[in-house]
């Protein structure tokens, strides 16, 4: 196959931003800010900087406030320090040619009060504790039980968005391409949407259209600041990490789909197969074709993909994109490999999350050292 037919490297138009591959990096828990403060440093820099040959890189998780914290080491974007720092990495990565949108996080009950201001509980949609999940407080805590936490009040929820709003703002202040607005894997809008995690019996939950309220109105705030062509959303519908569920993906996510595609987002990116758990087994095809069914616009795909059945889904119309993961860790030049068919470097799950370069940007390219 030549680099012409190669559907991987095809040019694609995401929104207003036009991506030169279609090899893209997904979001991506590193746990190496620096403490205290939750800073982007110069090894995030380096990191971003050699993945710069993605199509698009969407940045690991970052929390838009104190409160919406759950893992030690993860970065903010609340702080000006946080902004500064990401304003270095969105300059390293835009200087070798490449583009990088945030990802906007609020964890919710996947927290731990040694996380959270003033060791306040977690909060979430409704008191559930999140049977066997767990997270980690400190360098020297190992994983630790997330506890029941609080219901967040009707008061509360205009302060989430407010949250989300500020994150999107700051994010155009760091120097970012766009914003991608997490609402998958178990954390506070995904809590929302799903059955299992939502039961409230006021506006915010119940029905259908109640548990989409609040994750709808946190786009449309992120809309308003970067306008929709800017921005994206992360579902994860079958997903089972984090104690999740739902009784009926393909109604929740089908509607999601619908609503979202009303504000003219520019994509949604699916989680539809994951090494942290599904409830089926393959890809979900029925949420997808409901997700797809819905939302008219750029549809990326997530999920232990090789590079051919990238290839294969993306000639059957059944994802534009996709975002890959652990080989990204692994293969700084990732889209290069790809492109000529080079062997890949394997992934050291030990040092996924914490610590030092080691694992992080010390990973060889083609031409030899770390880029």
């Amino acid at each position: 196959m030549t680099e012409q037919d190669d559907i991987l490297f095809k040019p694609f138009v995401l929104g207003d931003l036009t991506l030169p591959n279609r090899v893209l990096m997904a979001p991506l828990t590193r746990s190496r800010a620096t403490q205290p403060g939750d800073i982007p440093n110069d090894m995030n820099v380096e990191y971003y900087r050699q993945r710069a040959g993605a199509g698009l890189i969407i940045s690991e998780a970052t929390q838009v406030s104190p409160q919406g914290k759950g893992y030690a080491f993860t970065p903010g974007i609340y702080s000006e320090a946080q902004i500064d720092g990401w304003r270095r990495v969105t300059d390293a990565v835009h200087e070798e040619g490449g583009r990088i949108i945030l990802q906007l996080w609020h964890v919710g009950r996947i927290s731990h009060p040694d996380l959270q201001p003033d060791g306040n509980a977690p909060v979430a949609p409704s008191a559930i504790k999140p049977e066997g999940a767990e997270t980690y407080v400190s360098a020297d805590s190992g994983m630790v039980q997330i506890p029941t936490p609080r219901a967040l009040t009707l008061e509360e929820m205009p302060d989430i968005v407010e949250q989300f709003r500020q994150g999107a703002k700051n994010a155009k202040r760091a120097g970012f391409d766009g914003v991608e607005v997490h609402a998958a894997n178990g954390y506070l809008l995904d809590q929302f949407l799903r059955s299992c995690s939502n039961h409230r019996d006021d506006a915010y939950g119940g029905s259908l259209d109640n548990r989409l309220r609040l994750p709808l109105a946190v786009v449309e705030a992120v809309v308003e600041v970067w306008g929709a062509d800017r921005v994206g959303v992360r579902v994860s519908p079958t997903g089972s990490f984090n104690a999740m569920e739902d009784a009926d993906p393909v109604a929740t996510f089908g509607a999601f789909a619908r609503r979202l595609d009303a504000f003219g987002i520019a994509f949604i990116e699916v989680v539809e197969d994951s090494f942290q758990g599904n409830h089926v087994s393959g890809r979900p095809d029925a949420v997808i074709e409901a997700i797809q069914k819905g939302f008219s616009r750029a549809y990326i795909a997530n999920g232990d993909y090789t590079a051919d059945e990238a290839r294969e889904r993306m000639a059957a119309g059944k994802t534009d994109l996709v975002t890959f993961g652990r080989p990204f860790i692994a293969n700084p030049d990732l889209p290069e490999r790809l492109r000529v068919g080079a062997q890949l470097n394997e992934w050291d799950e030990s040092t996924f999350y914490g610590g030092d370069e080691r694992g992080y940007t010390d990973y060889s390219t083609l031409a030899g050292a770390p880029d």
